[in-house]
């Protein structure tokens, strides 16, 4: 996993194109892991990445990573390169949402 420097996202910075057979994840995580670059992947396919950032929102901020504009499938994400953390369903015009596991493993969709 690669780790950045990135600064805040602000309120209504990303843009998810949900609809069909196209969904959206998003990782929440502690504001340890910022810049830090989460791997997911579907199956077979190659895996793809997103660093966690800080997002601001009008009640405050959090931090996670956002995978925009997903094929619908079963995804897993990975806590390195060889472990995974979990999976998660991502469904068509939907987010799906996956909590970062503090200690152990857990999954939410």
């Amino acid at each position: 996993m690669h780790e950045h420097a990135y600064g805040p996202s602000e309120t209504g910075s990303v843009v998810l194109d949900l609809g069909g057979e196209t969904g959206a994840l998003i990782v929440h995580t502690g504001r340890d892991l910022h810049g830090r670059e989460i791997e997911i992947s579907r199956g077979d396919d190659r895996r793809t990445h997103s660093a966690v950032r800080e997002r601001r929102v009008r009640d405050g901020s959090f931090h996670s990573a956002v995978y925009p504009d997903l094929p619908a499938g079963v995804y897993t994400v990975w806590w390195d390169e060889n472990t995974p953390a979990g999976t998660v369903s991502v469904h068509g015009g939907a987010i799906a949402e996956f909590v970062w596991p503090s200690s152990g493993f857990g999954v939410r969709s």
